[in-house]
């Protein structure tokens, strides 16, 4: 057992062996929209907290409103080492994907549980891949410096028409980049659902044994919230990564409890549900 699987041990309720990690990292990248829910992000934090998340996914410059917390029993710190500018509308001229000097270094500085960076395939800019590639790689060798666990975020996004990018589902464009963030060394993937749940095993299949957290997305129904939640976990995930979708929600609380009951104690999407009521 490596030095980084003690911090990693943190993120995963010992009972389930699942992780639900609520992302509220999203100010990292500039999108003004990206913020409804968490304007007041100390008050978001501490609110979430309370309903003890197994993680909570931030920033360095904002790491200290979960950190500061006192106690051992606050969720775990994934810590956000890189930002884009990918997800704005229209897109910019130039797209670029920039991470923090020594990402490792600081994430041991703040006592995080492992650190996290994003592997983009964007339509039309293989700069931003090449530039994530790097990231990646940069990531990788300071971790196994300073013992911390690499989250990777393979993202495949497809354009619309408002000329702007949003998450591609296709499992064929899923595989190949969940399997490259693996062999460039991730201990944890978080990747994009697929357009059918159903399809999620060979998802699993590809990382070869290195857990995967689903990530959420932009906002749906809660019903189809947790439905596809249900589905990614009997295909095989790890756990979630959802942000907008428990932050936005008008009882963010509520969702928190739904989907930790559905990841630790096996409840049904409709049991889940009754949470939000």
């Amino acid at each position: 057992m490596s030095e980084a699987t003690y911090r990693l041990n943190r993120m995963f309720n010992p009972k389930s062996g699942r992780c639900l990690d609520i992302a509220i990292d999203h100010g990292f990248f500039g999108e003004r929209s990206f913020l409804n829910g968490i304007e007041d992000l100390n008050s978001a934090v501490r609110t979430l907290s309370d309903a003890a998340p197994d993680a909570i996914q931030l920033t360095q410059g904002q790491a200290r409103l979960l950190q500061s917390q006192g106690g051992r029993s606050r969720p775990a710190l994934v810590m956000r080492t890189d930002v884009a500018n990918v997800y704005g509308a229209p897109l910019p001229d130039h797209m670029f994907s920039l991470m923090i000097p020594e990402p490792a270094r600081r994430g041991v500085q703040l006592d995080a549980a492992c650190i996290v960076v994003n592997l983009f395939e964007l339509p039309g800019h293989p700069e931003v891949r090449e530039a994530c590639i790097q990231n990646v790689l940069t990531a990788r060798e300071d971790c196994t410096k300073y013992g911390m666990p690499l989250m990777v975020e393979p993202l495949v996004m497809k354009e619309t028409d408002a000329s702007s990018y949003t998450v591609n589902g296709d499992l064929e464009k899923i595989l190949p980049i969940v399997r490259q963030a693996v062999e460039l060394g991730a201990d944890i993937i978080k990747a994009d659902p697929t357009d059918d749940p159903s399809d999620y095993h060979h998802v699993i299949k590809i990382a070869s044994g290195i857990p995967v957290l689903v990530r959420g997305g932009g906002r749906v129904p809660d019903r189809e919230l947790l439905e596809r939640t249900a589905g990614v976990l009997a295909q095989g995930a790890a756990g979630i990564v959802y942000g907008r979708n428990i932050v936005q929600h008008e009882n963010p609380v509520g969702m928190t409890n739904a989907l930790m009951s559905m990841l630790h104690d096996g409840a049904s999407v409709d049991e889940a549900e009754k949470f939000l009521k």
